[in-house]
């Protein structure tokens, strides 16, 4: 595909405008049962001393006994005890592909890819988490980031050579248990959807896929001849872009998604696909809302 010639996207996408926004409109489409973690406000898979109610089971020897149901007990003859939702806050551990083909296109793909790690870190931030950010440049082991880390994306190189997929096989890239997962990626490197999606979602409490893809790599057009050069390797192959060759594409990349829907139903994982150029305020109202993955105030 051909090489952008902008300049790296260097502004604080901590600050974005377009984030901020979008920070008043939404909130995480996080499940009512998400993760473990600190003390916050949202509901967890465990027990505790939160107002809802989840459950009823027999009274065992150092239950609290206030959380008896006498009026059943007066009804059945059976000691039982109310079960509460615990209140936590979500653990959440976002992945950013910085690899080179993610600045292609004059950088959008880049661009929008800063602008949803910031979303999502800031909404995970306002429920009272921490959010875990690692972008998958040429650091090794991943790079680790901050929030604050998002008001200097200048600092934030997209120089990755290896996939995500080569990451996982190695053990450089691992998760904690329970925690919300959202990987953000043009997913356009070798891998097997079904052993990925096995790595990612292990002891995952939710796991999101989103694929960013520049409006050219969804909707080539046909062109005369040129050099195609993979930015990560430097390979390159001179062809004629023609109509076949762009209907052989295509089929492919449907099969890539396809198959990565498929593996995420299979793994209860989320995926959606989004094109770069439409901006991130139609990417949140449209794609982002109907995937769940973003839930309307």
């Amino acid at each position: 595909m051909p090489e952008s010639t902008a300049d790296q996207y260097d502004g604080d996408v901590l600050h974005d405008p377009y984030v901020q926004q979008a920070l008043t409109r939404y909130q995480l489409g996080l499940p009512r049962l998400p993760t473990a973690g600190r003390s916050g406000e949202l509901l967890g898979r465990g027990t505790g001393s939160s107002l809802e109610f989840q459950e009823y089971r027999e009274y065992l020897p150092g239950d609290d006994l206030r959380h008896v149901d006498w009026n059943a007990y007066a009804r059945t003859d059976a000691l039982m005890v109310r079960l509460f939702r615990e209140e936590i806050s979500p653990r959440t551990e976002i992945v950013m592909d910085a690899s080179l083909s993610m600045t292609t296109q004059n950088h959008v793909k880049e661009k929008v890819s800063l602008q949803l790690t910031s979303l999502f870190a800031q909404l995970t931030s306002r429920l009272g988490g921490q959010p875990s950010i690692r972008a998958l440049n040429s650091a090794h082991p991943p790079l680790k980031l901050d929030l604050n880390s998002l008001s200097r994306t200048s600092l934030i190189n997209f120089d990755g050579t290896q996939s995500l997929s080569e990451l996982m096989a190695e053990n450089a890239l691992t998760f904690k248990p329970q925690s919300v997962r959202i990987i953000i990626s043009d997913f356009l490197f070798p891998h097997d959807p079904d052993q990925l999606l096995k790595r990612l979602s292990s002891r995952a409490s939710s796991l999101w896929l989103i694929q960013v893809l520049a409006d050219w790599e969804r909707n080539p057009k046909p062109m005369s001849g040129r050099r195609l050069i993979d930015v990560e390797n430097n390979h390159h192959a001179d062809m004629v872009i023609s109509a076949q060759a762009i209907a052989t594409y295509k089929q492919r990349l449907n099969h890539l998604r396809e198959s990565l829907t498929v593996a995420c139903r299979r793994a209860h994982a989320s995926f959606v696909q989004l094109t770069a150029e439409k901006g991130l305020e139609s990417l949140c109202r449209d794609e982002l809302v109907e995937a769940e993955m973003l839930r309307v105030n």
